[in-house]
């Protein structure tokens, strides 16, 4: 195993070419990501790009988007170490509950503590977020987790 000791840090502008082509390579959502650049975060480890990971907030509610390690950086940890750093990021910015939809890694989100919900039933201001309205397919797995303080 990797030492997953990663920097994550804000997306910068020269970052929005690699965060679109990765997310595109993965069949992810990317259409969005040069309107709002400041909801995407770069994960590095040792100087190298290792993922990115995506924060949404609406008030004490946040959707985790766009979450996706490189290839050669799989099996690594660096996948949990990028979501344990979201989510510390969200809830030092007073989020309560995350949000995220997926259509394929729904078994590591559950083993995370997420928990499969309806779609109806999240905020309506998240269900306005573009990923949710118009982006991620109907058929994704919507989870929910609450963040203990």
């Amino acid at each position: 195993m990797t030492d997953t000791s990663i920097t994550v840090r804000k997306a910068e502008p020269e970052d929005l070419g690699r965060i679109e082509a990765l997310l595109d390579a993965n069949s992810l959502p990317y259409r969005d990501v040069r309107s709002k650049p400041e909801c995407f975060f770069a994960a590095f480890s040792e100087g190298a790009f290792v993922g990115i990971g995506g924060l949404e907030t609406r008030g004490s509610n946040a959707l985790l988007r766009s979450v996706v390690i490189t290839e050669p950086n799989r099996g690594q940890g660096y996948g949990t170490a990028l979501c344990d750093a979201l989510e510390d990021r969200a809830r030092s910015n007073g989020v309560e509950t995350l949000y995220l939809l997926t259509t394929t890694a729904s078994a590591f989100f559950r083993r995370r503590g997420y928990e499969a919900i309806d779609r109806e039933t999240v905020p309506a201001s998240i269900r306005r977020t573009t990923e949710f309205a118009d982006l991620c397919p109907a058929s994704a797995t919507c989870l929910e987790k609450a963040l203990e303080r």
